[in-house]
C-alpha cells in the first residue's frame, strides 16, 4: 500500500530526476537549470535586514504582509505604470502566490491557459488541484495573440495566465498587446493572472502590465529577479478583493506569512535603482544573441534572462541529456515545443558558446566582449 496521495501522479518529475542524476556524475557542470541572477542582493538590502533582525524584528508579521510594505508596492505601480495597486498581500515569493492564487480559483477541470513555452510550475500545479492545463502554441514567435486565445477558449475555461516578460523564451509583451489580451478576456469573462516578476529586465521599449487593463486580473510580482533576492522568498499580489482575501486565508494555513527580516529588506529594494542591473543584461542579451543568431534561427529575446535558439531534432529529454554529457545543464521542462532540440553537434556548437557569454559565473563588465571577441 502507497501512502502518497494520487494528486502526485499529476507531477511528472522523472525528466528532472533523470538530469540531475546525469549531472551528479560531471565535475563542475555548468548550470543553466534554474532563474538565478548572476549579481548579488545590494550592499543597502543586506544592511535593512540585519538592521531589522537586531532591532527585534524576528516574529510573524500579519499574514497580509507589513503595511509599509504593501503601501511601497502600490506606489512602485503608481509611479512605474500610473496605476496603483489596490486589495495587496505580502507573498513567500511569486511561487508561493502562485501557489495561492491557483489553489483559491481552480477548480477541478477548470480549464487553464497558458502560452506554450511556459514556466514549468504553471502545468504541474494547475494539474495537481485537478484543473486542466491548455497550453497554446505560440511558435515561432513567442507571443501569444489574440486569435490563438480565442481559438483556445471553452465553455470550461476559467483563467489565463499572462508572464511577459517570459520565462523560458525572454519575449515580452507591449502594451498594446496587453491590452489585446485584456479585451478578449473581458469578453469572456476570464480570471487573469499576470506575472510580472522579470517586469524590470525590460530591454526593449517600455515595460507593460496587464494591471489597469481588466478588473479580473491578479498581479504577481517580487523581488527575486529586480533585486536578485531569490533565497529570501518574498513577493506580492494585488487584484480583485475577494481573491487576495481567500489567498490570504490560505496563506494563514499554509506559508503563514513571509519572513520579516525579508519584508523590511523589500521595502529599500523596491525603491532602489535597479537601471544599472537592466542596462548590464541588456548587453548580455545583445552579445548572446549575436552569437547564437550566426548559427541558429533564435527569436531576439527582449526581457529576462533567457534566449531560446532553434535546433532541428530530438525532444527535451534528448536534449537536456546531450547538454549535461557535452558539460552544460539547461532548463529541463519547457513546454510542448521544449527546447527546438538539438542534434549532438547542433547542440555542442550551442554548448561551446556558453563559456564566452559568461553567464555560469561573474566577470568585470567588458569580459563578455573581450571573452568572445578572442575567438
Amino acid at each position: 500500500m502507497s501512502f502518497i496521495a494520487d494528486r502526485m501522479d499529476h507531477i511528472d518529475a522523472s525528466g528532472i530526476r533523470k538530469a540531475f542524476a546525469l549531472a551528479a556524475t560531471l565535475e563542475n557542470p555548468i548550470n543553466l537549470s534554474i532563474g538565478q541572477p548572476d549579481y548579488d542582493v545590494d550592499e543597502a538590502v543586506k544592511l535593512t535586514a540585519i538592521q531589522a533582525i537586531q532591532d527585534g524584528h524576528n516574529s510573524y508579521t500579519q499574514t497580509w504582509g507589513l503595511e509599509a510594505l504593501r503601501e511601497a508596492c502600490s506606489e512602485y505601480y503608481d509611479q512605474r505604470f500610473g496605476v496603483p495597486l489596490n486589495n495587496v498581500m505580502v507573498t513567500a515569493g511569486v511561487s508561493g502566490g502562485l501557489f495561492l492564487a491557483l489553489l483559491a480559483t481552480v477548480n477541478p477541470d477548470d480549464e487553464v491557459l497558458f502560452a506554450d513555452p511556459y514556466f514549468v510550475m504553471y502545468k504541474h500545479l494547475v494539474n495537481v488541484l485537478g484543473g486542466k492545463s491548455v497550453p497554446i502554441d505560440t511558435y515561432p514567435h513567442f507571443k501569444l495573440t489574440p486569435e490563438a486565445l480565442e481559438a483556445a477558449i471553452t465553455e470550461k475555461s476559467k483563467l489565463l495566465i499572462v508572464n511577459s516578460p517570459s520565462n523560458p523564451t525572454g519575449v515580452s509583451l507591449s502594451q498594446e498587446e496587453m491590452s489585446a489580451l485584456a479585451a478578449v478576456a473581458r469578453k469572456h469573462n476570464l480570471l487573469v493572472l499576470t506575472d510580472e516578476i522579470y517586469e524590470q529586465l525590460t530591454y526593449d521599449g517600455e515595460p507593460a502590465t496587464m494591471v489597469g487593463q481588466y478588473d479580473n486580473v491578479i498581479l504577481l510580482n517580487g523581488f527575486s529577479k529586480m533585486a536578485a533576492m531569490t533565497g529570501w522568498r518574498v513577493g506580492f499580489a494585488a487584484g480583485p478583493e475577494d481573491v487576495i482575501q481567500s489567498m490570504n486565508t490560505l496563506q494563514q494555513y499554509t506559508f503563514v506569512c513571509a519572513p520579516s527580516m525579508a519584508q523590511h529588506a523589500a521595502i529599500t529594494a523596491l525603491k532602489m535603482d535597479h537601471s544599472e542591473k537592466t542596462n548590464a543584461y541588456r548587453e548580455k542579451r545583445d552579445l548572446a544573441y549575436d552569437i547564437l543568431s550566426e548559427k541558429f534561427v533564435v527569436t531576439r529575446p527582449n526581457g529576462a534572462f533567457y534566449i531560446f535558439p532553434q535546433a532541428p531534432n530530438g525532444d527535451g529529454e534528448a536534449f537536456v541529456s546531450q547538454a549535461i554529457k557535452i558539460g552544460s545543464r539547461g532548463g529541463v521542462e519547457l513546454g510542448a515545443v521544449e527546447a527546438h532540440v538539438p542534434t549532438p553537434e547542433g547542440l555542442k556548437l550551442q554548448v561551446e558558446h556558453v563559456p564566452a557569454l559568461g553567464g555560469h559565473r561573474r566577470f568585470p563588465r567588458g569580459t563578455y566582449q573581450r571573452m568572445v571577441r578572442m575567438q
